[in-house]
């Protein structure tokens, strides 16, 4: 099997578990600083996973540019989480 191939199968894997795990939670996260509230301390734990995971990712996405874009996004949503909680950390 080729690099590649083997690396598709990975991506779809990924991408299935973001989809199906991963955004859920992150759009509760985003929702949930938006209304103001404070990250817990598992909210965190979380978050510093999908940053590991996606650290330990990078070498399949510096492979395949064509995923950038997402990538980019997901890492968008992630800072805007962290940001506003870190906002809401600080009070009004």
């Amino acid at each position: 099997m080729s690099e590649a191939s083997d690396d598709d199968g990975i991506i779809m894997a990924l991408i299935e578990r973001f989809e199906k795990q991963r955004l859920p939670r992150l759009k509760a996260l985003k929702e949930k600083v938006d209304r103001g509230k404070l990250l817990s301390d598992g909210d965190v734990e979380f978050l510093d996973r999908v940053i590991h995971d996606a650290q330990q990712s990078k070498h399949l996405i510096d492979r395949h540019p064509d995923w950038q874009a997402f990538c980019a996004e997901v890492v968008h949503l992630y800072e805007s989480i962290t940001e506003k909680g870190l906002d809401n950390e600080k009070g009004p």
